[in-house]
C-alpha cells in the first residue's frame, strides 16, 4: 500500500512521536510539534498512537492513493477534499484507490496532521521515522517529502470511520497563555525584569520553526551585574555553557525570548530563564506569526497538574473513540 505525492505543500514531513534517548549525543527527540494532534489522528484510523504520519505547515499536500486507505486529519483547521468533495477534520474517512486528497487555505492554527491506517512505513532511524533534516535522519532519505515521492503505508487494522466530538478539545484563549516554570538562570535577571517578562504581551515572530519560536514586543531584559566568568563572553546573557531542556527559553542579548522546540540543540552559551511546561508545548506548534502571547509563571505543582489534565483529556478521547 502507498500514496504518491503530487504536490508536497510548503513543508511537509514524516513525523511520529520522536526518538528519545539520544539527546545527550546532540540528537533531539524530534517528532510531531503537536503530539496531541498526532496521537488523535492515529486513534481515528485505529493505529497505535506512535505510528508515523505527515505534518504539514501552513499549506497541505496533494496526494493520490494506490489502494483504499483510511485517513484522518487533525491539528490546524484547513479545508479537506477528496476528489474535490469536502471531508471533516478530526474525523477519519476512506480515500479510495485512484482518488486524490487535497487541501484549501489554512483557516486557523499552523500545522495539520495526516494519519493513514497502518501508518507510514518508511525505514526508521534510531527507532523513529521522524524527519530530522539537520541530521538527515528519518523521513524520505532524511528530508521533507517532494513531488513524485511514493510513500509506503502499512496494512490497516480496520477501515472503521470515526469522528471526534470537538467538545473534547481544549479551548484556545486569546491572547494565548504559555505557562512557564522559572529555571536555573532565573536569578540572572533583576526582580523588575522578572516581573516585566510576565507582565508584557509578546508576539510570535516570523522566525518560528521546528527548532524554536522567537517572540518580540516585550521590554529588553536587565541582568544582575556580575563579573563575567572566563569563557562566557562579554554579553550578560552569555554563560560558559549549559544544557537546554526541551521547552527552554533562551534570550540572546536579553532582547527576544526563543522557546526551544522539537528539533532544538541540546546546549549552548546563552542563559535560559526557565521553560514552557510540557502541557503547553503542543500549543506553541499551532501558533502563527503575529499571534499575541502572554507568559504565565507557574509552580512545579501547577505544571504537574497541567500534565495530568492533558493525560486525562487524552484518556477521555481514547475512551470516546473506542
Amino acid at each position: 500500500m502507498a500514496f504518491k505525492v503530487v504536490k508536497p505543500g510548503l513543508s511537509t514531513t514524516i513525523q511520529d512521536l520522536g526518538r528519545p534517548g539520544y539527546f545527550h549525543l546532540g540528537i533531539p527527540e524530534g517528532g510531531a510539534m503537536d503530539r496531541f494532534a498526532m496521537r488523535v489522528a492515529n486513534m481515528l484510523v485505529g493505529n497505535d498512537e506512535a505510528e508515523a504520519g505527515l505534518e504539514a505547515v501552513f499549506m497541505g499536500p496533494e496526494l493520490t492513493f494506490e489502494d483504499d486507505t483510511l485517513v484522518a486529519v487533525t491539528g490546524g483547521e484547513m479545508p479537506i477534499m477528496v476528489d474535490g468533495e469536502p471531508r471533516e477534520s478530526w474525523s477519519s474517512f476512506v480515500v479510495k484507490a485512484g482518488q486524490t486528497l487535497s487541501f484549501g487555505f489554512l483557516k486557523s492554527g499552523a500545522r495539520i496532521y495526516i494519519a493513514f491506517g497502518g501508518g507510514i512505513d518508511t525505514p526508521s532511524a534510531l527507532g523513529s521515522r521522524s524527519t530530522y533534516p539537520i541530521g538527515a535522519l528519518g523521513g524520505v532519505e532524511g528530508r521533507a517529502i517532494a513531488a513524485n515521492d511514493v510513500i509506503p503505508v502499512g496494512k490497516s487494522k480496520d477501515m472503521t470511520e470515526r469522528k471526534l466530538d470537538k467538545a473534547l478539545l481544549a479551548p484556545i484563549e486569546t491572547p494565548v497563555s504559555l505557562r512557564v516554570l522559572p529555571g536555573l538562570y532565573w536569578h540572572r535577571l533583576t526582580p523588575a525584569s522578572q516581573a516585566q517578562f510576565f507582565a508584557d504581551e509578546w508576539t510570535v515572530a516570523p522566525e518560528a520553526d521546528r527548532m524554536g519560536y522567537r517572540f518580540r514586543g516585550g521590554a529588553p531584559m536587565e541582568f544582575v551585574e556580575r563579573e563575567q566568568p572566563f569563557g562566557a563572553g562579554s554579553d550578560p546573557s552569555n554563560i560558559v555553557d549549559g544544557c537546554y531542556s526541551y521547552g527552554s527559553i533562551q534570550v540572546p542579548g536579553g532582547q527576544e525570548p526563543i522557546v526551544l522546540h522539537r528539533d532544538a540543540v541540546s546546549g549552548g552559551g546563552y542563559f535560559t530563564l526557565g521553560a514552557v511546561i510540557s502541557a503547553d508545548m503542543d500549543l506553541i506548534g499551532q501558533l502563527q506569526p503575529n499571534t499575541k502571547v502572554r507568559f504565565v509563571e507557574v509552580t512545579m505543582e501547577q505544571a504537574l497538574a497541567a500534565r495530568t489534565a492533558r493525560r486525562e483529556r487524552l484518556d477521555k478521547i481514547r475512551a470516546a473513540l473506542g
